[in-house]
Formats: C-alpha cells, structure tokens, sequence
C-alpha cells in the first residue's frame, strides 16, 4: 500500500502493478523515448498483463490483456474519459471528438453521424475513384514514387472533398507539409516532462505552433466562408454549422469547436488511411506470394476494370490484406484513457484519476493470441478457416461507443485505392530498404516507403512462402540501463528540445 499525507489527513491509497524503477524526476521517460514500440513489447513481456511506468512523477497503468482492453473502451466506456489524458494547448484539437467526453461528446458525435451512414459514405465512392485515377494519370512503369507522400496527398484530397466539399489540389503540397510538421515529430523533453512550452523556431512545441497557426488560418477561413455562403451543403461542415455544442440547449457550436472537428476530421481522415496503405504496399513488396494471390483475386474479379461498391465483397482477400496490414503495422499504436470512477481489474484496485494506457502495437503482436504474430499472413482472416480472434485483440480504430466515426469511409478509401494500384502496378521497395518507425501521433514508416513501380506480371512463380517481419531493435532490460553508449544516447535524448 501507499501511503500519502498532507496537513489534514492521512490516506493510504491501493497499489499500482509493478513496473519498471523510474529515474528522480524524470521517471521511464528516457528509456521509453529511446524505442517506444520495443519498450511496451518489453514491459508486458516482463510483468505480464498490467505494470506501471511514471511519466516524470505521473504514474501511467498499461493494460495488456483482451478482457482489460474490453472493459475500458465497451464494457465501462463512460467510467473513462479521454480528456485528461493529455495536457491542451495551443497544439492540440481540445474541442475535437477524439477528446471530449460525455454529453458533449454524444451530441455533437450524432449531428455529424449522418455524413457517415451507409449510403452516404458509399456515395463517397465516386469522388475516392475520381481523385485515385488522376493521381495515378501521373504515375508511369519505371518510376520510382514516394508512397508515404502521394498515399497523403491522395487522402488528403479525398478527405477535403467528401467531408467539407472542397477540393485541396492546388494546396495539397503546403497542406501536406504543416501536417507533417504538426504531427510528424514528437513532443520534446521539457514541454512533455517539466511543461516548458517555449515558442521558437527550434523548440519542438514552437516547430509545431508554427504549423498549427498555418493551418488555423485555413480553417478559419474556411469557416467564415462557409457561413456567409447562402447555398445548400450536405458536407460535415454543414452539419457542425448547425450543432448543439451539448452542453447549453440551444446553444449552437462556437468557431473554436468546429474548428477543432474539422483539423481532427482532416488528421486523422487522411493521416491513417495514408500510412495503412503506405505499410501494405511494403508488405505486399516483401511477401511476392500474397501479392500474387491478391492480384489474382483482383484478375478474377475485376479483370482490368476499374472497382465499383459491387466489387467490394467480392475482393475479401484485398480486405483480408488489409486486415492484416493494421495487425501488424498499426496507424494508431497506443491511446489513453482516464479513469472517471474506481474500478478493479483482477483483484487490483485503481482510483479515480488513474491514467491508463492500450497499445494497439502489443496486442496485435501477442504470441499467445496470434501464434506466430510476426509472419505477415492475410489467411489468418478467413473466417471459414482462420483463427479465432477474442474481442478487444484487434482493435485498430478503436472500440465501443468511441470507435473511430470515420471507421467505414476509412475502409472504403483504402480498399478501393489498394485495388486500383495493385491491378495497374506491382510497388517493388528495394530489397535493402529498412522502414524503421516513428512512432509519433500515428505509426509512420522513419523512412518513406519509395518503390519502382513494376508492370503486373501475370502470374510468379517459386517466389518464397512466409516471412518474419522486421521489428522494432529489442530495448535492454527495463530496470538496468548500464553502459556508456546506453547512458550517452539517454543522455543525448533528454536535451533534445
């Protein structure tokens, strides 16, 4: 047990599971920072389904087993909240719907819902085919394309049109690069630990307050337009201009808070639907076997034209792919919530106030629910065949009443691009390359994934079976971090900015 006092009163609070020993001050920090994704997989491999790391002095719980994750994001989903996880500030999308809570959070959740019903987001369709095949107009066999930077691009723009009926082209080069510098580095020491938040170019919270004033230009701008103009729009734009913030009857959404839907809207629209393809090219280029067996299905069932809706539940291998792809390469790899109420996992009692972390990376990756979790094999899908995946295993968008809203325009985006390409080119990355991670917001690749774009052969042969995938280095053990090289790089990274 704890025990802490104060003047008045003494209290003697339940302990936390074990963890790793944090340093004075600082806590676990510096050894998460130096490999976050190898570090998760360390912990849970070293105290099993739940431990404590310290954030400086701020203790963060992880929970690292599927009954745990159901508990927090469908069972209790009201007992957690997503707003005290992180610190607002000028950076951040406060008023968006990945950080509100509650009634607010519900209300202004169903006056967008629409835009994303069935038949509207099938609608979307049209415009994702449109902007795919002018993207592809600039693509020819032998070039060597970034496909971090035109998977972006091309979301971007699909994002723009279908939910605020603009088209980004003629910006889709500076919108591009604000967003990379909003969201494409992480947070620094001093505004994360010590909350020194310094606005200079080479801070790394001034780095992206500069982005994030850039962008708040546009949106603004983009609001005022909207509002004096007098024409009928059935855009989520639209729908947020009549909103009730949820809080006040009556009272409707002030600027601030659409502007905070929309930039959340726009980042995480296109930010994930980018890199979830941009890993599956990579995958598909370092297993040529399920590649071939994808663009057969693709012959099959498409023979050369291009996919309609129809098509869709006909291509399951294509979405088994993709399945697969966001199993291993996750674009949303960690989420927090905060605990409203006391609660108790397995005889563990936590208090209200208790910051707790899921981590799509590690659950997506444990051997004991996947079997052989670093062989990349779309099969595992089939669900005639394949294995059983208990609930709260996989959860890429999220779960329970907070899964991702744009969940299925997401889905469609990606499986009708992947066709698309995949039919008409084979991306072939150097068999040298190394992606690396960042493991920022998102999951991007350290490395942008380029590829020669290669003609479709039709048919390969003797090409190889399953492979391991490439993980992220093994960090040393958790409570002892000794050596010279170790302490240098620890070092080196606590005065980064």
């Amino acid at each position: 047990m704890t025990t802490v006092a104060n003047d008045t009163e003494t209290k003697t609070l339940p302990a936390l599971p074990p963890g790793p020993r944090p340093w004075p001050m600082i806590g676990n920090m510096l050894a998460f920072r130096q490999d976050p994704l190898g570090y998760l997989q360390q912990l849970q491999r070293a105290y099993g389904d739940m431990a404590t790391v310290y954030l400086g002095r701020m203790p963060l719980v992880f929970l690292f087993k599927p009954e745990y994750v159901r508990y927090v994001l469908i069972e209790h989903p009201r007992d957690f909240t997503s707003r005290e996880v992180s610190q607002p500030d000028e950076t951040t999308a406060s008023e968006g719907l990945l950080t509100i809570d509650g009634e607010k959070h519900r209300q202004q959740r169903r006056a967008v819902q629409p835009a994303f019903h069935k038949k509207q987001v099938e609608g979307y369709a049209s415009v994702i085919m449109q902007y795919t095949e002018e993207a592809l107009a600039q693509w020819h066999i032998g070039d060597t394309v970034d496909l971090n930077h035109d998977m972006q691009e091309l979301t971007l723009r699909i994002i723009g049109k279908c939910l605020f009926d603009i088209d980004f082209a003629s910006q889709l080069d500076a919108l591009g690069r604000t967003f990379d510098e909003m969201i494409g580095s992480q947070a620094g020491i001093l505004d994360t630990l010590f909350n020194l938040r310094i606005d200079n170019p080479v801070t790394a919270y001034g780095k992206r307050l500069a982005a994030m004033r850039k962008m708040n230009m546009s949106i603004y701008t983009l609001i005022a337009q909207r509002r004096g103009d007098a024409s009928e729009h059935n855009d989520v734009l639209s729908m947020l201009l009549k909103a009730e913030d949820g809080a006040t009857p009556g009272k409707l959404l002030t600027d601030k808070q659409i502007h905070d839907h929309i930039l959340t809207f726009i980042a995480a629209g296109h930010e994930t639907t980018a890199i979830a393809l941009a890993w599956s090219f990579y995958l598909l280029s370092q297993h040529p076997h399920v590649r071939e067996k994808l663009q057969g299905e693709l012959r099959t069932v498409l023979a050369g034209r291009a996919p309609t809706l129809e098509d869709l539940p006909k291509l399951t291998y294509t979405d088994w792919v993709l399945s697969e792809s966001m199993r291993l390469y996750p674009p949303a790899w960690i989420q927090g919530r905060f605990a409203a109420t006391d609660f108790e996992l397995d005889g563990v009692r936590f208090q209200a106030g208790t910051r707790i972390m899921l981590s799509q990376w590690v659950m997506h990756r444990l051997p004991e629910i996947w079997g052989d979790p670093l062989v990349f094999r779309p099969e595992r899908w089939d669900p005639e065949h394949g294995q059983q995946v208990p609930s709260g295993t996989y959860f890429p968008f999220g779960g329970g009443p907070r899964t991702c809203i744009g969940m299925p325009l997401a889905q469609l985006e990606a499986r009708l691009i992947l066709a698309t390409i995949m039919q008409r080119f084979q991306p072939e990355v150097p068999a040298s390359y190394q992606p690396g991670f960042n493991p920022v917001i998102t999951l991007r690749p350290k490395h942008n994934v380029k590829a020669r774009l290669m003609p479709v052969s039709a048919k390969e042969e003797g090409r190889g079976g399953e492979r391991r995938v490439v993980v992220s280095p093994a960090t040393l053990p958790l409570d002892e971090r000794r050596g010279c090289r170790t302490a240098l790089l620890d070092w080196l990274s606590f005065f980064r900015l």
